[in-house]
C-alpha cells in the first residue's frame, strides 16, 4: 500500500539555524526540541521513513510549532517564513520520492507580507498548500486582515491546513493565570481547532469562497464526537443568546451549520486511537480523510505514530477503493500530486 503522510513536521536547516541564533521563543523551542532529532536532522528523518519502506511511504512536510508569528517580530517574520518555505521546497526537489510536496507557512503577524508570501509559494511548482495556525497572537482567522490569505488559497486551488495553537498562558479558569497539567494541549488544542472551524463557518468565509478547501488537523478535532451539538444544536443558533441576534446569522448562511463542517477535510493523526479514527471516518467519510501521523511527536521520536496509524487503517473494515483514498488517493487529488 502506498501511504502519503499529509501532516507531519520538520524544520529545514536554514530555519533551524536561524531559530537557534535568535532570542526568545525561537531559540527556546529549538533547545527543547533537540531531544527529537527527527524534527531537524534530515538523516534521522530519512532513517525513520526507511522503517516503512515496504509501504511506499512518503511525507508532505510542514514546519513544526510554534507558529512563525510566535518566533519573530512582524519585521523579522517574513525572513523566517522564506527560510522555512525555501528550505522545505529544496528538500522536495532533492528527495521527490520521499517528499512529494510541502505546506508553506506565512508571517501572519504581518498580513501584507503574508499575502505576498502566499502568492510567491503557491505559484505553479511551489507549495501544495498552506499551514495556518488557529489564531495569530490571539486574533481569530476570520479577522478581516487575514481574508486575502484565504482568497489566494482559493484562487490557486490549494488547501489550507489548520493547526491548533495554544499555550499554557491560556488559563482553564478565569480565577487562574495559566493552564495546569498541560490541559492547554490535551483538551485545549482540539477545542482551539474546533473554534477556528466554527469561526470560518459563521463568519461567512465558506460562503464567500465556496471553492476553498480546508483541512482540520487531528481528524476534525471535537467536531465528529459532538455531531449532535454541531447539527441539531446549532440548528437552534440564537435561542441561547439574548444580547445578539444570532438567528440572523443562521438565516444568512446558505446551508445548515452541520453541512459546512462536513465540507472540511480531516486527517488521521489521532495519536494511535482506533476509536477516534472510527468516529472521524464515520463523520467525514472516506473521500475527506487523509492519512497523517503527526511525526515525529510520538514517545519514540518519529516512528511510533506512523506505525500505529498504519496498523489502525489496516485493521478497519474498508473497501479497497476507500482504503486507497485514505492512504494516498485523497492526498494525490487534494495536493494535485503525480499518481
Amino acid at each position: 500500500m502506498r501511504y502519503i503522510d499529509a501532516f507531519n513536521h520538520f524544520f529545514p536547516q536554514g530555519l533551524w539555524d536561524r531559530m537557534l541564533a535568535s532570542e526568545g521563543a525561537a531559540r527556546d523551542i529549538g533547545k527543547r526540541m533537540r531531544n527529537i532529532p527527527a524534527i531537524f536532522d534530515l538523516d534521522r528523518r530519512l532513517q525513520v521513513m526507511d522503517m516503512f519502506s515496504q509501504h511506499e511511504y512518503s511525507q508532505v512536510l510542514s514546519l513544526g510549532m510554534p507558529p512563525l508569528d510566535a518566533m519573530a517580530s512582524p519585521e523579522e517574520c517574513p525572513q523566517f517564513a522564506r527560510l522555512g518555505n525555501d528550505g522545505l521546497a529544496e528538500l522536495c526537489v532533492r528527495h521527490p520520492d520521499r517528499f512529494p510536496g510541502y505546506l508553506a507557512s506565512l508571517p501572519m503577524n504581518n498580513p501584507a507580507a503574508a499575502a505576498k508570501e502566499a502568492e510567491r509559494v503557491l505559484a505553479p511548482g511551489g507549495a501544495v498548500g498552506l499551514q495556518l495556525h488557529t489564531n495569530v497572537g490571539g486574533l481569530p482567522l476570520d479577522d478581516e486582515r487575514f481574508y486575502p490569505i484565504f482568497e489566494i488559497a482559493a484562487k490557486h486551488d490549494r488547501p489550507v491546513f489548520l493547526h491548533p495553537s495554544r499555550g499554557a498562558d491560556f488559563p482553564d479558569y478565569l480565577s487562574e493565570n495559566k493552564s495546569k497539567y498541560e490541559i492547554w494541549w490535551t483538551f485545549g488544542w482540539p477545542y482551539e481547532t474546533s473554534t477556528a472551524m466554527a469561526r470560518l463557518v459563521f463568519s461567512g468565509i465558506m460562503d464567500k469562497l465556496p471553492e476553498l478547501k480546508v483541512l482540520a488537523h487531528h481528524l476534525g478535532a471535537m467536531v465528529p464526537f459532538f455531531e449532535g451539538r454541531v447539527g441539531p444544536g446549532w440548528d437552534q443558533l440564537g435561542k441561547r443568546t439574548t444580547d445578539e441576534d444570532y438567528g440572523a446569522v443562521l438565516r444568512g448562511l446558505k446551508k445548515r451549520p452541520l453541512d459546512y463542517f462536513k465540507d472540511f477535510y480531516a486527517d488521521s493523526a489521532v495519536f494511535g486511537s482506533r476509536s477516534a479514527t472510527v468516529c472521524g471516518l464515520d463523520f467525514y467519510g472516506a473521500d475527506k480523510v487523509l492519512f497523517a501521523s503527526d511525526c515525529p511527536f510520538d514517545p519514540e521520536g518519529g516512528p511510533g505514530y506512523i506505525r500505529d496509524t498504519i496498523a489502525i487503517i489496516e485493521s478497519l473494515t474498508l473497501s479497497d477503493a476507500d482504503r486507497n483514498k485514505i492512504c494516498h488517493g485523497n492526498a494525490v487529488k487534494l495536493f494535485r500530486l503525480a499518481k
